[in-house]
């Protein structure tokens, strides 16, 4: 009897970057939770573990509550009896558990070209696998094959186009429909109420309007939707957030813990301790943590000649096959006032953008400047600034985050040097 789950980082891993630079693809956001959530709910009950990439372990363990596996000697004796392994990228519902169940004899299980689970009579031949960067499918034991269908997340926008559903089958998963348990002023407009959940300690501000008509709007504990400020579901509003007056939040819009966010937003996923405070437009966008739009800032996300929009992918470009497709930001990075980002911009993590024309649509991790330039920033220096970011919000850089940061931009000088020069 398999009673133990493993989420595993695989090579796919490599496509979610700039977001994956800085945490696992479990980690990432879609929905209200995280796809590491949704995997585990599928599995209620179980025990789970979690493999990552060894630069990220150390951050991980800091967090606390999770059992993080990254190397293959400590995987050995953790993993040894009988073990399901799942893919970090799968978009798990409530079916997952029947079409990958956690018993059963030992087999790998496949969707089109990619291993997303393996069921093992003892978890320690898994530990082969893990002697690189990610866990190696091609490393597993011989075993038969099943086919599978199953959703899986390969590029940021997935998560993005996926976010709008994500949101509604986590609401009515995790939430209690027209259950007020915050503070709602008389005067705020709530269209639907049995479509709204408003957690404990929420304040929903006068005049603010709930416009639930077409998607469910979940209010996290502690948020704050500040006066005049329209949300549209489905949206998610995370714990300890801020919308500030006269925001729009359109649907498929997730905001994650502790943000503070203004302007116009739409069909974006915000992971967290991310501020946008003022006007400007955001669409089907992804930002990191720890970002910061400066004032005005603005994206684009349809092309004036309604071709897809092509992307770039740690330096690949990719078509996504999509019309629409803003900006993917990693952790740590900003834009100045007025700052534009075209079509399907990709920014990486620890980049400082400003200017008023548009930056190059590819910008690297550490960089500073925009469309007259880039220069390296200087990781020090960076440092000094996200030191003084985080002590904002009663946080400290730790030396195992600046290490995995440090890892971060020495893994990226190749791509960094080719515009910097």
């Amino acid at each position: 009897m398999a009673a133990r789950l493993l989420i595993f980082e695989d090579g796919g891993s490599e496509d979610l970057k700039p977001l994956t630079w800085t945490r696992p693809a479990w980690d990432l956001r879609c929905g209200i939770v995280t796809l590491a959530e949704k995997t585990a709910a599928a599995y209620a009950g179980a025990e789970v573990l979690y493999h990552a990439r060894p630069h990220l372990a150390d951050v991980l363990q800091e967090d606390g509550g999770r059992p993080i596996l990254a190397r293959a000697a400590e995987a050995r004796s953790a993993l040894a009896g009988p073990l399901l392994l799942v893919s970090g990228r799968i978009l798990a519902d409530a079916g997952l558990a029947a079409r990958i169940p956690l018993d059963g004899p030992p087999e790998i299980f496949r969707s089109g070209d990619t291993v997303v689970a393996a069921r093992l009579a003892d978890g320690a031949a898994a530990a082969a696998a893990m002697a690189g960067e990610v866990l190696d499918a091609g490393a597993l034991p011989e075993l038969a094959v099943r086919e599978v269908d199953v959703p899986l997340i390969r590029w940021p926008w997935d998560l993005v186009g996926a976010n709008a559903r994500e949101i509604e089958a986590d609401f009515h998963r995790l939430a209690r429909p027209g259950k007020i348990e915050g503070a709602v002023h008389p005067s705020a407009v709530i269209e639907n109420p049995e479509n709204v959940y408003v957690a404990a300690d929420a304040v929903v501000q006068p005049g603010a309007v709930l416009l639930a008509g077409s998607g469910p709007i979940f209010i996290g504990a502690g948020a704050v939707v500040m006066a005049g400020a329209v949300i549209e579901g489905p949206a998610s509003i995370g714990p300890q957030s801020r919308i500030k007056p006269r925001a729009y939040i359109g649907e498929g819009t997730t905001v994650g813990p502790v943000c503070k966010v203004g302007g116009e937003v739409e069909q974006s996923i915000i992971q967290a301790l991310t501020n946008k405070q003022h006007d400007g437009f955001l669409g089907h966008s992804y930002l990191g943590a720890w970002c910061n739009l400066g004032a005005g800032t603005t994206t684009s996300d349809l092309k004036n000649n309604y071709s897809t929009v092509r992307v770039s992918v740690d330096g690949r470009e990719v078509d996504t096959g999509r019309l629409f497709a803003g900006l993917v930001m990693g952790d740590h990075s900003k834009s100045a006032i007025g700052t534009m980002f075209n079509t399907g911009t990709a920014v990486g993590v620890g980049a400082n953008i400003f200017g008023g024309e548009f930056p190059p649509k590819d910008i690297p991790s550490f960089v500073w400047g925009g469309a007259r330039g880039l220069a390296e920033h200087d990781f020090d220096k960076f440092c000094q600034t996200a030191e003084r970011i985080m002590a904002r919000r009663q946080k400290a850089l730790t030396p195992a985050q600046r290490a995995m940061l440090e890892f971060v931009f020495h893994q990226t000088r190749a791509l960094r040097r080719a515009v910097t020069g």
